[in-house]
């Protein structure tokens, strides 16, 4: 099949490596420059990441042993093994992966539009001489929307739902002093009243320190950094979508991935590993003609308990978040949380009810 995916990015990149090895004439389109700027993402992956079998020596930055949280009157740390990437250079590591299977990457290619036959108008940016075409009409079997949560392919396939919600992350690469084997996290209404705060070593010296808000991010995110007396080298941020139940993620021969399609965890507003198990999903579909509807199923309701769980900590106060620590301290729920990674709440939120029935009083909020 010809398929034509619109966004660089590693989950354009890892659809078009799997859909170009598999044998499909694969086409990447961005309107960017340069494959992984700018960057938009802190890079934290779970342990999780280790079940895509890529070889990690020439994007990995750090390795964590420990998370690190923080609420108004309590500290936790729990043992968590998690990585932290370059995205610059694992972005380009999956374009070199998609490339070495035969995909073709066209940078400085803009999707403008499409045809009442659905077929989508690139513009060519590079081009500036007026005498030249600047425009191509290309026809596709398939169009993968991976560029991104305000995605304009979804939105030229009628895909976007109005009801998306968006988070604005803002994150700086800031000197200080760090513990290079654990990072933390901050629950506190003085430091970010809509979700959370972030600080992920790179190395001893050197942090990507942020947060996400619906409202003020950079008020908040300025406040932290004073607060710290961290040194900001440099500024990084973006959007980011919360997932979205009702977001449809086919129309036609059009589907969405990644960003695009909202799947993010609601919880820590991470997307690089549902997106990649979304693109193998994807992949597999249309490999054995496979139902895509039915097969997302199991990672669908991931990305639901996600947000119910992302629903209760909306409600918290810093005393519930005081008060779920302490319940978290205790040895039984820390043995719970040893065998799981947090990219499988459901399982951590089941065991924890039952062992200790406490917890119930947070579930309690939804209603």
């Amino acid at each position: 099949m010809k398929i034509t995916i619109i966004g660089v990015g590693p989950i354009g990149c890892y659809a078009g490596y799997l859909l170009a090895k598999s044998g499909h004439q694969v086409s990447i389109y961005d309107k960017k420059k340069q494959i992984g700027t700018p960057i938009q993402c802190t890079g934290l992956l779970t342990a999780d990441f280790q079940q895509f079998g890529l070889e990690t020596d020439s994007f990995l930055v750090n390795a964590f042993e420990q998370v690190e949280v923080n609420s108004s009157q309590e500290q936790l740390v729990l043992d968590q093994k998690e990585y932290l990437v370059c995205r610059n250079k694992f972005d380009n590591y999956l374009a070199d992966l998609a490339r070495s299977t035969g995909a073709k990457i066209h940078l400085n290619h803009a999707l403008v539009g499409k045809t009442e036959d659905k077929r989508v108008i690139i513009k060519d940016l590079k081009i500036t001489n007026s005498i030249e075409t600047r425009e191509t009409i290309i026809s596709s079997d398939i169009f993968i929307a991976a560029d991104g949560p305000l995605s304009k392919t979804a939105q030229e396939f009628d895909l976007l739902d109005s009801g998306r919600q968006y988070y604005v992350g803002v994150q700086a690469i800031v000197k200080g002093q760090f513990q290079k084997n654990k990072y933390q996290t901050y629950f506190r209404q003085d430091v970010c009243p809509d979700l959370f705060a972030w600080v992920v070593p790179e190395s001893e010296t050197i942090a990507r320190v942020g947060l996400a808000s619906m409202n003020k991010s950079r008020k908040w995110f300025d406040k932290f950094v004073e607060d710290k007396g961290f040194e900001i080298l440099e500024m990084q941020g973006g959007t980011i979508p919360l997932f979205n139940p009702n977001q449809q993620l086919q129309e036609g021969n059009c589907y969405l991935l990644g960003d695009a399609s909202g799947y993010v965890k609601a919880t820590t507003l991470g997307g690089i590993i549902p997106g990649m198990q979304q693109a193998q999903i994807l992949v597999d579909c249309l490999n054995n003609n496979k139902n895509y509807a039915r097969e997302i199923k199991v990672l669908r309701r991931k990305m639901k308990t996600h947000l119910l769980i992302h629903n209760i900590m909306t409600k918290f106060s810093d005393s519930d978040w005081d008060k779920l620590l302490r319940l978290i301290k205790q040895p039984k729920i820390q043995k719970i949380l040893r065998q799981h990674t947090r990219e499988t709440p459901l399982p951590i939120l089941l065991k924890s009810l039952v062992v200790e029935p406490r917890f119930m009083g947070f579930v309690r909020k939804l209603f």
